[in-house]
Formats: C-alpha cells, sequence, structure tokens
C-alpha cells in the first residue's frame, strides 16, 4: 500500500522527554497525543526531516543526528510491531549474505 500525505496540524512529534525539557526551562509546552494514524504520518515525516539533518551535519554532529534518525526509524519500526532486536537480527542477516557498505563498492551495470 503506498502512503499518500495528508495535511497534518501545526507542529511535529518530539522526543517524550521534550515537554518536562521546555517547563524545566520556565516556558509551558502546548502537546497532545497523536491517534495512530497521525502518529505513523508524523513518523514519516520525522525519518524525512531527521535523515536530511544527517545529510546537512558537519562531521562532528553527525554521531548524534544518526542517532536521531535510528532512534526515529526504530520507533516506526516498532509501529509496525518490529522490535529493535528484530531490527538488528534482521540487519545482521542481510549483511552477512549481502555485505554491508565498508567496502564503498560502487555498480555501475551488467555486461
Amino acid at each position: 500500500m503506498q502512503h499518500t500525505e495528508t495535511a497534518l496540524p501545526v507542529g511535529k512529534l518530539v522526543r517524550d522527554g521534550i515537554p518536562q525539557i521546555i517547563r524545566d526551562s520556565g516556558a509551558e509546552p502546548i502537546t497532545y497525543v497523536a491517534g495512530p494514524e497521525e502518529y505513523r504520518d508524523r513518523l514519516r515525516a520525522k525519518i524525512s526531516e531527521e535523515c536530511q539533518e544527517v545529510l546537512e551535519a558537519g562531521a562532528e554532529d553527525v554521531p548524534g543526528e544518526v542517532a536521531d534518525l535510528v532512534e526515529a526509524a526504530l520507533a516506526y519500526a516498532a509501529d509496525f510491531g518490529v522490535s529493535a532486536e528484530e531490527v538488528e537480527e534482521i540487519r545482521a542477516a542481510k549483511a552477512a549474505e549481502r555485505g554491508g557498505f565498508a567496502g564503498r563498492v560502487i555498480w555501475t551495470g551488467n555486461r
């Protein structure tokens, strides 16, 4: 099933601890809890946002930005009932079968 982007209300998905961090700074956050469909849409948007931040990050910020991307991706997998452990098992199996990306191999076609 292909996803079609729907108009989302103002706001963005944030980590669960962000409202308290805002309170601790002296402000009062305005929040609500998304329903299942909106949550999935917001996770898609968050993954896109985090991916863009990874691509734009300087070397010193890459580890933190990748961690944010992984967190969003794992939340997305969890929304489909897939645990972080299952994701890691699948990743490891794919790496064992097909390799990773450390070899910097570029494919340009077949003869």
